[in-house]
């Protein structure tokens, strides 16, 4: 069975994986699964944030390396986690055995207004100006990145925010690495599947699109899920890895 590495976006920490986990040890039993933390964020919100996304590759190779875990394993991120993931197949492809990237964006494959859809400028603006409250704040990220229409989540989140809040300055330094993080123009050499949801109201669906497009890789749409579709529906993209880790049979171990 293979190791994943599961990576987040912005300011988001491993525990806003949620029930996915267990969505998808239950479609593919047997893997082992290890959340990384970015610094700045849950257990590493103590520490300042990188700026680079390069320098985000080699603080998760760090971590990797002090819970003895060597590669190639396989990734699974989504939004600045998938950025993370590429950079890091891109630099040490011997490493990553293969990825499947969600509802991601990056340059040059994709204009700014794309990567984040202006119908978010004014709530994101406010929401610094008025200097919201935890729960505020949650709410805000709740309704832009989740079509479900299901706030049980919400106490968790505000919780989490509470228990290891993300400082304004690690949140800029982790939008400004996603910002000026600019992809290699050829194809990656790591397998990778694609999963975006075509009703995402945060990162325009045709962001992954584009990538797809470039990549000749695998893209797969959801019809209804919002930006977090591990969220919104994560029994479907477990089954979609299953589906395409069944299509070429990389399901070998993570040495």
């Amino acid at each position: 069975m293979a190791t994943w590495i599961f990576l987040r976006g912005l300011t988001r920490e491993s525990r806003h994986w949620g029930g996915f986990i267990e969505d998808f040890q239950k479609v593919l039993p047997g893997q082992t699964i290890v959340p990384i933390d970015f610094a700045g964020n849950g257990l590493q919100n103590h520490r300042p944030s990188a700026s680079r996304v390069q320098d985000m590759v080699e603080d998760c190779r760090t971590q990797l390396a002090q819970r003895n875990i060597s590669g190639p394993c396989h990734v699974l991120a989504m939004s600045l986690g998938a950025m993370v993931s590429v950079a890091w197949a891109q630099s040490y492809p011997q490493e990553v055995a293969a990825q499947v990237l969600i509802n991601t964006s990056m340059r040059p494959f994709s204009p700014f207004y794309q990567r984040l859809q202006p119908a978010n400028y004014a709530t994101l603006l406010r929401l610094v100006l008025s200097r919201a409250t935890p729960t505020d704040w949650e709410r805000a990220i709740l309704r832009m990145t989740s079509n479900r229409g299901d706030t049980a989540v919400l106490p968790r989140w505000v919780e989490l925010r509470h228990d290891h809040p993300v400082s304004v300055n690690n949140a800029l330094r982790q939008l400004f690495a996603a910002a000026r993080f600019r992809a290699l123009p050829t194809p990656p050499t790591t397998p990778t599947l694609l999963l975006t949801s075509t009703h995402d109201r945060l990162v325009a669906v045709a962001c992954s699109r584009s990538l797809a497009n470039h990549w000749q890789c695998p893209l797969q749409y959801h019809a209804h899920a919002g930006h977090d579709l591990p969220l919104d529906d994560g029994p479907w993209v477990a089954n979609q890895i299953k589906q395409w880790l069944a299509s070429f049979g990389t399901q070998s171990d993570c040495l």
